[in-house]
């Protein structure tokens, strides 16, 4: 898990938790670093989890800028929101806010060259995007880029609509 998560009270932990947020979304941002310039874009993901260990999984162009920026720095930040829901809920400020989970982390970014590693991660990513198995060949690999990141670290949590919000919304 990521240090210095300020709102402890929100954390999730519960690993079955943070997989239903993986699997209820199809967009993840990718923040990547362009000389002293962030650079963040979103993209589709597939992901495994193993005993606790997150691996995601994205594809794309053959070239491009954050193909190039992977190459010169594949450390990478990540972010995933799943439910949003915005609330109101009074005549103050603070009474108003967005409910939401989400998880945040950072890994190694690794551009898969081998076939082999490249069809095993498509088919996580079709098996993530759709929830149906596919198969890959050599010459339907080496058309796309494989992208897959060794999470090193990362946080899921949850805010919840407060109860008096909760009232309200279902009236």
């Amino acid at each position: 898990m990521i240090q210095g998560l300020t709102r402890r009270e929100r954390e999730i932990t519960d690993i079955e938790e943070i997989i239903k947020i993986l699997e209820n979304e199809n967009i993840i941002h990718i923040g990547l670093v362009d000389g002293d310039e962030p650079y963040v874009v979103p993209m589709n993901y597939g992901f495994t989890m193993e005993n606790g260990k997150l691996t995601l999984y994205m594809h794309g162009a053959t070239e491009g800028k954050k193909l190039d920026l992977m190459r010169k720095n594949p450390k990478v930040f990540f972010s995933i929101e799943s439910g949003i829901t915005a609330f109101s809920g009074g005549d103050i400020a603070c009474q108003y806010g967005t409910s939401y989970s989400s998880i945040m982390g950072k890994g190694v970014a690794e551009i898969l060259e081998n076939p082999e590693d490249k069809m095993s991660g498509l088919s996580l990513f079709m098996k993530s995007q759709t929830g149906r198995d596919f198969q890959f060949n050599e010459r339907m690999v080496s058309a796309v880029a494989v992208i897959k990141i060794d999470v090193k670290e990362y946080t899921a949590k949850h805010r919840p609509i407060p109860i008096q919000n909760q009232k309200q919304l279902e009236k």
